[in-house]
């Protein structure tokens, strides 16, 4: 996770802005952000880390989506080895563009 999970100095100052480097205002890592500090407050820092390490986990992934973007570059790879190779030509692979009225 990019920021620490507790301020240094804790003000009503920082109660109000937390939440702007959270994903807590309708980010898409809402729900596993909340599931993370829930866990992490039942058990402390210390103990936290070890006891929450899977809803951490997701939570880092859901925010820096280092899987999906392995996924994606392997994908890449795989279409400019097809193409390279001759198996497939790089026409076949392009989808054309849905029609203007389609949506």
């Amino acid at each position: 996770m990019a920021s620490p999970l507790s301020p240094f100095f804790k003000s009503p100052l920082t109660d109000l802005t937390g939440v702007t480097i959270s994903h807590q205002w309708f980010g898409r890592c809402q729900k596993q952000e909340e599931q993370a500090l829930d866990c992490m407050e039942a058990y402390g820092l210390e103990r936290g880390r070890r006891e929450c390490r899977v809803l951490l986990d997701d939570y880092k992934e859901c925010g820096m989506r280092a899987k999906q973007m392995a996924r994606f570059r392997a994908m890449i790879a795989e279409r400019d080895r097809q193409v390279k190779s001759g198996e497939k030509k790089i026409e076949e692979l392009l989808v054309p563009p849905p029609n203007v009225e389609s949506f």
